[in-house]
């Protein structure tokens, strides 16, 4: 296992990661694909740089706050436009589970459609075709062998079950194993830990989904992100150690990021100016923005020294932001 510390002003961005500069992007929503057997149809944005080939895919699931519309393709402005910035095209759903959509509480999967959510992403893997031809200026610019996921709070939730992670239906007492072999990194942002008597009395009663929460089998090479202030007292009794449980009971390679003062919002990454983030900091949301890349540039590309050289300025300034620990097994 290793170590290092972000610190505050450095600068691990595309110069570090030998990238370039970042380019212009085109953002198109919503791009709506069809789905009968859905609630409602699935809509997505898709966000890309103007320029370039062969670009990796990173699926983004949203959160559940209580704003209306970051819960939906249209949050998550601080990630998305760096990450298209910086060479990646970043497909964002509106699961059924957000505001936008209004459905009546008695949809089935209410409230938080756990497995839609998951759904939702093998979809939109299926459908890229459909997704460049409603997109012209990406027709043949994806590489489909380079594709991440990537989701904060119940959208780490999300990322996990497409990365490994399992539960018990709790409808019929089965394991669920929605592992999608097509994506190949992952980055989870204050995504829940593991259930059992980590989670408070009423979160294990109105959303038993959670209860059985299993990363033992959660292979794919993913980075947590959690802040060491996120307490999230409605949800665990566990305090903010509870967020890097994707890391500590999961299998390697992981590597997970603790930033320091950060609580649920991890400085602010669900929008710009956001009222619901309690943390904000653009420092902070800086570095998230930069390590998650260099960390899916890496993954997705082996060899490439973007997260190796990350890490190696991390020690650098007097006032870190986090530290980074890392395990292959």
């Amino acid at each position: 296992m290793s170590t290092s510390t972000y610190a505050s002003g450095t600068d691990v961005g595309t110069d570090v990661d030998t990238a370039g500069a970042p380019v212009p992007v085109l953002s198109v929503a919503p791009v709506v694909l069809p789905a009968p057997d859905r609630a409602v149809d699935l809509q997505v944005r898709v966000s890309a740089p103007l320029t370039g080939s062969d670009l990796p895919v990173i699926l983004l699931s949203h959160g559940q706050g209580y704003s209306n519309h970051l819960s939906s393709m249209n949050g998550y402005a601080p990630l998305v436009d760096y990450w298209a910035a910086n060479g990646f095209v970043v497909i964002q759903p509106t699961h059924l589970s957000s505001s936008t959509l209004k459905l009546a509480p008695d949809t089935p999967g209410a409230p938080l459609y756990w497995r839609s959510r998951a759904e939702d992403m093998r979809r939109v893997l299926d459908r890229l075709d459909e997704i460049e031809a409603a997109v012209p200026q990406l027709a043949g610019r994806l590489d489909r062998g380079r594709v991440a996921v990537a989701g904060h709070s119940m959208g780490g939730h999300t990322a996990g079950l497409l990365l490994g992670a399992r539960l018990t239906d709790p409808e019929d007492g089965t394991e669920v194993d929605l592992a999608e072999p097509r994506i190949s990194a992952g980055v989870l942002l204050a995504a829940p830990g593991r259930g059992g008597d980590a989670l408070v009395e009423s979160m294990a009663e109105n959303l038993p989904f959670l209860s059985t929460t299993d990363f033992s089998r959660m292979a794919t090479p993913t980075l947590v992100v959690a802040g060491d202030k996120d307490v999230s007292a409605h949800l665990t009794v566990r305090g903010p150690d509870w967020h890097a449980d994707p890391y500590v009971l999961a299998p390697g390679p992981k590597s997970l990021l603790t930033l320091f003062g950060a609580e649920h919002g991890l400085g602010g990454i669900s929008g710009y100016d956001v009222a619901e983030t309690t943390d904000e900091n653009p420092e902070r949301v800086s570095a998230v923005q930069r390590l998650t890349r260099a960390y899916l540039r890496s993954t997705l590309y082996p060899g490439d020294p973007a997260w190796q050289s990350a890490c190696e300025a991390l020690t650098l300034g007097p006032d870190p932001l986090g530290r980074v620990e890392s395990k292959e097994a």
